[in-house]
């Protein structure tokens, strides 16, 4: 099997096919016009053909130079690029953030762009997964867990404990929005499997009894909101976004502290990858921020 031409070479022909001018090709590939003139003359010795027509000191590309140059610029071409596309390829083949779903959708998804923004070489792979024990989270490089920051062969760092507030749709009941904790309670309401007892014990009125739509689901929790189906009792994480949006409202200042922080967590040994460095420190920043913005309670 006969070797092809040397790469520089075929870029010194195709440049002065392109260019009709041994000078003009040479000054764009930044070598003398001896160099160029003699790439041609071993690539035509190679090949054996005449690739350009020549006159004096002029010369003219050939048919079959024309043809050969066509071929040569294309692949040139995607050369090119796929050495382009390599140099924009990420470190590292990916990092993995697990996240539980309804964290992800409502409190990580709207501040992911930053991230990308200052990280753009980064393959971040989003994985939902709602299993708080330690096989759900030893696959990723990264999880966002609730719980007590136990979990067994882990490193966990507290990110911040949410709290539960009172919320619906501004349409709920026409507009008519209850005020005070003996109408929200009497509310149509929409129910998980959380109890309402602590949020009732500091309002001072009596829990109601089980009644209502119940959902286990934050995510359909928050759409049965938004359509004006009833009052809800959420973490604030999950609903912060909404209200910011006028999506929801707030129906008393009434808070309390939900008992399962948010924890950053990582199987132990890993973790330290630059990677993973940058996005611990981005997700600490943005719970900061989170944080400073929210009214004190």
């Amino acid at each position: 099997m006969q070797r092809l031409p040397a790469l520089n070479t075929l870029r010194c022909f195709e440049a002065t096919a392109r260019l009709g001018s041994v000078t003009l090709a040479a000054a764009e590939l930044c070598v003398s016009h001896s160099a160029v003139s003699q790439q041609i003359k071993q690539l035509e010795e190679n090949l054996g053909v005449a690739l350009f027509e020549r006159s004096g000191r002029r010369i003219k590309v050939s048919e079959h130079g024309r043809l050969y140059a066509l071929q040569v610029g294309h692949h040139l071409a995607e050369l090119n690029a796929a050495t382009r596309q390599l140099r924009r390829a990420p470190r590292s083949p990916s990092l993995t953030l697990s996240t539980l779903p309804s964290f992800g959708q409502h409190w990580l998804l709207p501040r992911l762009p930053r991230f990308r923004a200052r990280h753009p070489d980064c393959r971040l792979v989003l994985q939902v997964a709602l299993g708080l024990h330690e096989t759900a989270i030893a696959g990723a490089d990264l999880s966002v867990r609730m719980g007590l920051g136990e979990w067994q062969g882990m490193t966990s760092q507290k990110l911040f404990e949410d709290r539960w507030v009172m919320v619906c749709a501004p349409h709920f009941n026409g507009g008519r929005l209850p005020e005070r904790a003996e109408e929200i309670i009497r509310a149509p309401r929409i129910e998980s499997a959380e109890p309402w007892s602590a949020w009732c014990q500091a309002a001072g009125v009596e829990p109601p009894p089980p009644g209502g739509l119940a959902i286990n689901d934050s995510n359909l929790i928050l759409e049965a909101l938004r359509l004006g189906y009833g009052v809800a009792l959420e973490r604030l994480s999950l609903v912060a976004g909404a209200l910011a949006r006028a999506e929801l409202v707030r129906l008393s200042e009434i808070e309390v502290s939900y008992p399962y922080p948010y924890w950053l967590v990582w199987p132990r040994g890993r973790g330290d990858s630059p990677d993973c460095r940058a996005l611990r420190a981005w997700i600490e920043a943005e719970v900061d921020d989170y944080l400073a913005g929210l009214p004190a309670g």
